[in-house]
């Protein structure tokens, strides 16, 4: 397949479970929400290393939001239940809590709850006060600055961690350029995150490593350096190669924001040096959702 002269190779990303919530960080100014919000999600790339993957899905319009004020929706994915109801209070607790006129409320409905307030509310060491508003707890916590106010707790959803697609380009300017498009293009997907250092990762992984105790380590079948070295997937044209992680709350999500990617870094084309369209897979041994490259095209 042939798009614009780019190949979409006959690949698939290789994706897996993981379990999610969706919240909703508001503030006095969109600013400050976004300061809560993106540190509320830094450090969290990757399970690996991170304990969960988490990152800004949109910024929500003050007509959106629980209390009127500007807010800005985060989605945070863990491996399993338990994880994610460690990682969510710590999180909100550390960055949401801490941030000038913020307050975090639910972003979903239903599934397992994960707890807000229920755990934040020993913080305020006795003075919190919870509340009934249209059947749901809310917590008010007094803070040196007035009160921190908070949902009691959010849902959960089942998601899908570990979508991906890597940009194969004749030079590192015009790889970085055809993922800059392509995250442009994907945020624009409701659902979804790109959870790496804007939206794109340099250094791709595959499964082990010659270390013991290395659960990853660095994909060398797309490292151009190392073309003469070792078994190589890129064509003698491609000098440089750069991946974008996607996380969701379904399948569909992360099918159409990977559509949405693909089809910002296809518009560029050959003559902008994007060689090929190819994913990260581990022969289907990782994960049971397959986004097919030619699939999702067609």
């Amino acid at each position: 397949m042939i798009l614009n002269g780019v190949e979409i190779r006959d690949s698939f990303a290789e994706a897996f479970p993981m379990i999610g919530t969706r919240l909703i960080i508001t503030a006095d100014t969109a600013k400050w929400a976004m300061i809560a919000a993106k540190t509320m999600t830094g450090f969290a790339t990757s399970v690996i290393g991170c304990g969960c993957e988490a990152g800004v899905e949109r910024v929500v319009p003050e007509s959106e939001t629980p209390d009127g004020r500007p807010g800005v929706a985060v989605l945070i994915f863990a491996m399993d239940l338990n994880g994610l109801k460690a990682v969510v209070p710590n999180r909100i607790g550390q960055c949401v809590l801490t941030s000038p006129t913020s307050a975090c409320y639910a972003g979903m409905e239903g599934g397992d709850a994960i707890s807000i307030g229920k755990a934040l509310k020993y913080f305020a060491d006795g003075w919190q006060i919870s509340k009934m508003v249209g059947g749901k707890r809310i917590w008010r916590l007094p803070v040196m600055e007035g009160e921190f106010v908070c949902d009691h707790d959010t849902g959960s959803v089942s998601g899908v961690g570990g979508g991906n697609f890597l940009i194969l380009a004749t030079s590192r300017l015009e790889a970085l350029t055809a993922a800059e498009a392509a995250v442009e293009a994907m945020q624009k997907v409701e659902g979804c995150i790109l959870p790496f250092p804007g939206g794109v990762v340099r250094s791709g992984s595959k499964v082990g490593s010659k270390y013991k105790g290395m659960f990853a380590s660095t994909n060398n079948f797309y490292c151009p350096t190392l073309r003469a070295q070792t078994e190589t997937k890129l064509p003698p044209e491609v000098a440089s190669v750069q991946e974008i992680v996607i996380d969701g709350v379904s399948f569909d999500a992360v099918a159409a924001c990977t559509k949405a990617g693909i089809e910002a870094v296809v518009a560029l084309g050959r003559e902008k040096g994007v060689v090929a369209i190819d994913a990260g897979n581990y022969g289907g041994n990782l994960g049971p959702f397959h986004f097919k490259l030619r699939e999702i095209m067609a």
